[in-house]
């Protein structure tokens, strides 16, 4: 009985020691609460609840676009303004380096709406080609964006080549409508391409104008001092004959329904009457003024006209 004792009192012993040291040698090798369990995430963040998920707020629409390149790869560009449904189109330097104020009056146009956006209805888009031609511009004024009148040369003859593009084409006998390769500018004959757009500027106006049906199309060149309605043999679309008078009346140009002063076939606001699409051309006066403050009211007119 005596050794039944000792060994139970020795056993006790043994366990209570044990136990002590099995705590001592647990909170020395437990791993510490920061470092993360094997396979898994820290502890911590388990625990931490989902954070909402925010979504990024959409780009906003580019207010320029590259609508293509010149035969020597100057980019075609497209400005817009606004952002209704009803897309007004004003284009600029169909002949280049030629009508230079042509190009003045579009960016203009650029600067005015840049500065006073509320004058476009809600309803309205407005769209800015400046330079069609920007291989003809450059020839003239040595760049293909933004110059001044200082940039031009005095002498008018000099100006001349910048009518045509890199391929000596004249642009503005290039559009599908009675083309003939052989235009006429005046007493000379100037090439219409090798077929109605041959060349990448009036691609360029095409493809734009298919993709975006404008609802109005204004095209500025020089000099003669009106505005012209637009026709391909098949009658002036009535909203064009009201755009016409509309321009003419706020501007004070006088308004033509026909150009009759020489023949011309390949012409780009002929080709939009042709797709049923209200166009003027507007000649400027002279080859050096831009007559801003004709221009502008013309400009206001129609920004009214087509207001809701």
């Amino acid at each position: 009985m005596k050794y039944l004792i000792t060994v139970l009192a020795f056993l006790l012993v043994a366990g209570v020691g044990g136990y002590f040291f099995y705590l001592q040698y647990s909170e020395r090798t437990a791993p510490p609460e920061s470092e993360e369990p094997i396979g898994g995430l820290p502890t911590d963040l388990l625990e931490r609840p989902e954070e909402p998920v925010v979504e990024e707020t959409p780009p906003a629409a580019e207010p320029v676009t590259i609508i293509g390149e010149s035969v020597q790869g100057n980019p075609i560009s497209a400005y817009h303004y606004g952002t209704g449904d009803t897309e007004l189109l004003f284009i600029g330097g169909m002949h280049g380096g030629y009508s230079w104020n042509t190009v003045l009056v579009a960016y203009q146009i650029m600067d005015y709406l840049d500065a006073n956006p509320s004058v476009i209805p809600n309803n309205v888009k407005v769209t800015v080609i400046p330079v069609v031609n920007p291989d003809g511009l450059q020839k003239v004024v040595g760049s293909v964006g933004r110059f001044t009148s200082a940039n031009v040369p005095t002498d008018q003859n000099a100006t001349i080549a910048g009518r045509f593009n890199a391929n000596n084409v004249d642009i503005n006998r290039n559009f599908d409508c009675e083309w003939q390769a052989s235009g006429v500018w005046q007493d000379k004959s100037v090439s219409g391409g090798s077929a109605a757009f041959s060349e990448p500027e009036s691609q360029a106006i095409k493809q734009y104008v298919d993709a975006n049906r404008p609802a109005a199309v204004v095209v500025y060149y020089s000099a003669v001092g009106g505005v012209f309605a637009s026709n391909c043999r098949q009658g002036i679309l009535a909203e064009t004959l009201s755009l016409t008078n509309l321009y003419a009346e706020a501007s004070g140009y006088r308004a033509y329904e026909t150009f009759d002063f020489y023949a011309i076939t390949g012409d780009a606001v002929n080709w939009l009457a042709k797709n049923n699409i209200p166009a003027i051309s507007v000649l400027l006066t002279t080859h050096q003024d831009t007559e801003w403050s004709r221009n502008k009211l013309g400009v206001d007119a129609m920004l009214q006209y087509y207001a809701q």
